[in-house]
């Protein structure tokens, strides 16, 4: 309560002066109802219905519940009445932002009823004869009763803005889950709508270091989903599902997050954000060294995840196509792959190897001439030439 207004609580009215008022709490009730209609837009609608005539009793309910406190006759006594107005305050204040009204206008509503209400009671006491004093500090105590009931209302209101919050937080953490553990679309579908969550037309997913989570995410739209427990492949990480980020929009994206060691999924819609989470997860298995302090961005490595999606196919390809060189030192064997690596990439032009490997050209006639004489004719060989070209450039996986 506002410690310049009086306390509601420490004054009584005579049974005389009283009796008039509470006989003409209808009429206020109803004149009183009628302006906060009239002069506040959000309560136009709200009035209407069932609704409207709960509001009615309520408006009700706490005019009389003034008079009742201001007419007691014993002060201990004075509580009880209060105690109960404002718990339905609190009450009709966490109903209010449930409902979705702002407290702006919950106060505003206080504010005109406490004018109108006042203006009503007043004029019944002036036609009473009451002393000019009496009136004046009917007043104050009008005006701080509704103060208080503000003041609960308000709590009210927090308190369920802030329980509302943390249940969306929960459901839309639900969300981000049943994506990527790729729950059927009728289970999403109910997700979304739990988690007052409209879906986007695509969802990119970012795997980012916990510790920069939280703020990648706030530099993006509010239906950003984010999802912090521990995931498999992707420790200390959280995902990130980050709509709209398709098209041009992703240029954006990796421009937001390019200095945060993150990987980048491809974006896709969003009943399907699995399938950019799984490319993602399986790009940090796969290219983990190229992410230390940057973006690794999926889409510029497609080959690179091609080839290593089945780990043990490659093992194997490398065993049978490396198998003319068993037998050979460490040492030689990785002078020969290197060469032969840079012979594919350079079509066998010798002077570019020579140079890419800082050897001589000789030496690496020397290297091509050992390596044709272990591959024989299969270095002519279409299909062995990528069976080669694929073991070489092909990363290893993790």
């Amino acid at each position: 309560m506002n410690d310049a207004l009086p306390d509601v609580r420490a004054f009584r009215l005579s049974p005389e002066v009283a009796r008039p008022l509470r006989h003409g709490l209808p009429t206020v009730a109803v004149q009183t109802i009628n302006a906060i209609t009239a002069e506040v837009p959000a309560y136009r609608d709200a009035f209407a219905g069932e609704f409207g005539a709960k509001l009615e009793r309520a408006v009700r309910a706490a005019l009389g519940t003034f008079l009742e406190l201001v007419s007691r006759a014993e002060e201990s006594e004075s509580r009880a009445p209060l105690a109960s107005a404002l718990e339905a305050a609190y009450v009709l204040g966490r109903g209010e932002a449930r409902n979705g009204r702002s407290l702006a206008a919950l106060l505003s509503a206080y504010r005109v009823g406490a004018r109108v209400a006042w203006r009503e009671l007043a004029a019944i006491s002036v036609a009473t004869e009451q002393p000019a004093p009496t009136v004046a500090h009917f007043a104050e105590l009008v005006f701080a009763y509704i103060d208080e009931l503000s003041a609960a209302s308000a709590a009210g209101h927090a308190d369920e803005v802030a329980a509302s919050g943390r249940t969306q937080l929960l459901h839309r953490e639900r969300l981000a889950h049943a994506l990527i553990s790729g729950e059927p679309e009728h289970a999403l579908v109910a997700a979304a709508a739990r988690a007052q969550w409209d879906p986007p037309r695509t969802l990119t997913a970012v795997l980012a270091p916990d510790r920069v989570a939280r703020t990648i995410a706030d530099q993006f739209d509010a239906r950003t989903l984010r999802l912090s427990e521990a995931i498999p492949g992707a420790p200390d990480r959280s995902v990130l599902l980050i709509p709209e980020a398709h098209g041009n929009a992703r240029a954006t994206l990796l421009r937001r997050v390019k200095a945060h060691g993150v990987v980048v999924g491809p974006a896709r819609p969003w009943i399907r954000a699995l399938e950019s989470f799984d490319r993602a997860v399986r790009a940090l298995e796969v290219l983990r060294p190229d992410v230390r302090g940057g973006c690794l961005d999926t889409e510029d490595h497609l080959a690179a995840l091609i080839v290593t999606a089945d780990p043990q196919a490659l093992a194997d390809l490398r065993a049978r196509v490396f198998a003319p060189l068993s037998g050979m030192s460490e040492a030689a064997v990785a002078k020969l792959l290197e060469t032969l690596r840079s012979w594919l990439a350079h079509q066998g032009r010798r002077d570019e190897i020579a140079a890419e490997l800082f050897v001589h050209p000789q030496t690496v006639r020397y290297r091509m001439t050992r390596l044709r004489q272990l591959y024989g004719d299969r270095l002519r060989d279409p299909d062995w030439i990528r069976s080669l070209t694929v073991a070489l450039v092909a990363p290893n996986p993790a």
